[in-house]
């Protein structure tokens, strides 16, 4: 069932995508709980409070956790033990995530919440949205969760301002939970039995980091075709090995849609008309391969959307309530079904990284009439020699960090919990490898925009020339050295807050050219 009202989301009824994610994030789509929902919220608390008072005996509700499952709570104690498991898993360590992941945490968190299978109150999602809806979102440390069992502890710091500790960021600022309460004249919410674990039992960590993650390498993928045809054209590149009949012999989706792209990118170009009979006959591997290194890295980035689009409209914690009769005690916390494409999105992000650093490098040796470091006046000037240092260092940063945190795995709660994910390192260390990816193609495009400006009076498309003039508002060519990590941060702006993409899009939108045309699964 999906909402009538566009600009409306209802949590546990519509279904959640990437894009409304980010868009309720970002406050562009408002979310409630409809009418359907909260009779859904209602009947599962209702469930937990007839388990309570029937003394049947169910995980989480009124028994220990973990490897104290065996351990039976009285009634009277069912909610004090909500309490301290929220104080006992707030054990993470290490430096706050950015405030929108952990306002994601909230969002994805209050949606499967909402599912009804949970036994959660609505007063709590409804406290829950308060924090969404007011900017006011709880501080979390980066590290601590091994992403199974849920993610224990991040969990448990982003709820621990329920009960009115921990911190917030909030106007700006860092401030203690209890200050927050005391400016916003509110205090803290009593919890009900499971109420704890269900906030605490979950992949919300992992997946909020995975949405992330599908968003940024999106706008990287598309900005690595956009340069890399501009890298094409200024070395005289061919566009022979984009035809459309090659790919159809190997017909991999992501491949035929960067030799799509690519076509369209270099159309009515007239830098490649000038040398269509040069005589060059193949083009090195990092320019005649894009289709099938960004494509193979498209692909990636299509499964990966696709697995977290599941997980955001799934029920992760445990046990999951039926009805009163009807519990479930399971595994749907585990964060292998993340963990596995979160570390093949790594890889391909890095590949995407690894490509664009070839690139810079031809770029530079001087070949096909380009000046050697791509300036005319080189020895006393070093030109864009060193930037191309700052992406080799990039690289081999990122091939670090492609190690597959999901090979790993270590037993936790006295063996109870003996093979966990790690899914939580592997969503951390792909958004790294995305932060070295965009510099390295800030660079490659800095890079491009210096060599095709060689090519002068000859012009690119129509796309690659605005692409290059949108860049020339932030950056100038260089006709000497400067301080070249000025333009590359410049550069690199416009990539991490997608305006280069975004801006070359509307261009291509508005010359009414069909983007990504016969796949659109592509499209965030």
């Amino acid at each position: 069932m999906t909402t009538t009202n566009a600009s409306v989301f209802n949590y546990g009824i519509d279904e959640l995508t990437v894009q409304k994610t980010i868009a309720i994030a970002s406050g562009q789509l408002k979310a409630v709980f409809n009418k359907q929902a909260i009779e859904q919220i209602n009947a599962s608390e209702q469930a937990v409070k007839d388990i309570v008072n029937s003394g049947r005996t169910v995980y989480g509700v009124n028994t220990g956790f973990g490897i104290l499952a065996n351990k039976p709570i009285s009634a009277e104690d069912t909610a004090t033990l909500q309490y301290k498991i929220l104080q006992s898993h707030s054990v993470g360590v290490g430096n706050a995530i950015p405030e929108q992941v952990a306002k994601i945490m909230l969002i994805t968190k209050a949606h499967a919440l909402a599912k009804g299978y949970s036994g959660v109150r609505l007063t709590t999602l409804q406290r829950i949205a308060w924090h969404i809806d007011n900017e006011v979102i709880p501080v979390v440390p980066e590290k601590g969760s091994v992403g199974a069992s849920g993610d224990l502890a991040p969990l448990s710091h982003l709820f621990l301002p329920l009960i009115g500790l921990g911190e917030c960021f909030y106007k700006g600022n860092r401030v203690a939970t209890a200050q927050v309460f005391k400016q916003e004249n509110i205090t803290a919410i009593p919890l009900g039995p499971k109420e704890g674990l269900a906030l605490i039992n979950g992949t919300q960590f992992i997946l909020s980091f995975a949405v992330k993650a599908v968003q940024r390498l999106h706008n990287c993928l598309n900005a690595a075709d956009i340069i890399g045809a501009m890298t094409l054209e200024s070395l005289t590149g061919t566009g022979a090995p984009f035809d459309e009949r090659l790919h159809q012999l190997r017909p991999f989706a992501g491949n035929s849609l960067v030799a799509q792209r690519l076509r369209m990118l270099l159309n009515n170009s007239d830098i490649m008309q000038s040398h269509i009979d040069c005589g060059r006959v193949q083009d090195p591997y990092s320019l005649r391969c894009m289709p099938q290194v960004h494509g193979a890295s498209r692909n990636a980035w299509l499964h990966l959307k696709e697995l977290t689009e599941i997980e955001l409209n799934s029920v992760t914690d445990n046990p999951v309530i039926l009805s009163a009769d009807d519990t479930i005690s399971g595994g749907n916390f585990h964060g292998q079904p993340l963990a596995l494409p979160l570390d093949y999105a790594c890889i391909a992000a890095a590949e995407l990284g690894n490509i664009s650093d070839r690139r810079c490098y031809l770029l530079l040796e001087g070949k096909w009439g380009l000046p050697m470091l791509l300036m005319n006046d080189v020895g006393l000037n070093s030109g864009f020699m060193i930037p191309q240092y700052t992406t080799a260092a990039l690289v081999t940063e990122n091939k670090t960090l492609c190690f597959p945190a999901s090979a790993d795995s270590i037993p936790t709660s006295l063996g109870q919990e003996d093979h966990v994910s790690m899914g939580s390192i592997s969503g951390r260390k792909l958004n790294q490898v995305i932060d070295n990816l965009e510099f390295i193609l800030a660079i490659e495009l800095l890079s491009a925009c210096q060599a095709i400006e060689f090519r002068r009076p000859l012009k690119s498309s129509a796309i690659l020339e605005f692409a290059h003039d949108y860049i020339r508002r932030f950056v100038g060519f260089a006709k000497e050295d400067r301080i070249f990590a000025d333009d590359i941060n410049k550069v690199a702006n416009t990539i991490k807050n997608f305006s280069f993409v975004n801006e070359v899009n509307a261009f291509i939108n508005a010359q009414n050219i069909t983007l990504n045309k016969g796949f659109e699964s592509f499209d965030m």
